[in-house]
C-alpha cells in the first residue's frame, strides 16, 4: 500500500496589505493572503481542515480551526495545484501566520501538512 508523506505538498504563500479596508484609527489593519497547495506526490489527497495560529505585533495568539478552506474542501490529485485567496484583520500593522492543513489521501489516511511561518506587514513598515 503507498503511503503518503507530508512531503507531498509544497505551499506557496503570496501576502498583501489591504490599505482601502483598513483603519489605522481603530486599529484594524486587513490583509489578504493567496496560499497554492501543489501535490508533488503519487496519490490523490483531500484538504479536509486546517488550524492557524495568527499572531499579533503585541504577540497575541489567535487559534483558527475550521473544515476547509474558504468554504472547500478540495482534493488535489497529482501534479495539480489548488489556490484560494483568504484573509485576516489584525489590531497591529505586524503579524504572522502559520499552521497546519488536516488531509486524507485516497487510500483514507490521515496526514498533515505544514503551512510555513510567513509575515504580514503594512509595506511602509519594511525597510
Amino acid at each position: 500500500m503507498m503511503m503518503h508523506s507530508p512531503n507531498d505538498f509544497k505551499i506557496e504563500i503570496e501576502t498583501e496589505y489591504l490599505s482601502a479596508q483598513s483603519d489605522i484609527t481603530m486599529p484594524q489593519f486587513v490583509f489578504s493572503y493567496t496560499i497554492s497547495i501543489i501535490n508533488t506526490g503519487t496519490l490523490s489527497a483531500q484538504l479536509i481542515s486546517r488550524h492557524w495560529l495568527i499572531t499579533n505585533g503585541e504577540g497575541e495568539v489567535h487559534n483558527v480551526q475550521g473544515l476547509g478552506v474558504v468554504g472547500e474542501q478540495p482534493n488535489i490529485s497529482p501534479g495539480q495545484c489548488y489556490r484560494y485567496t483568504s484573509g485576516t484583520m489584525l489590531p497591529t500593522p505586524l503579524g504572522t501566520m502559520q499552521g497546519t492543513y488536516q488531509m486524507r489521501s485516497e487510500n483514507g489516511e490521515l496526514f498533515e501538512v505544514n503551512i510555513p511561518f510567513f509575515k504580514l506587514a503594512v509595506p511602509s513598515l519594511i525597510n
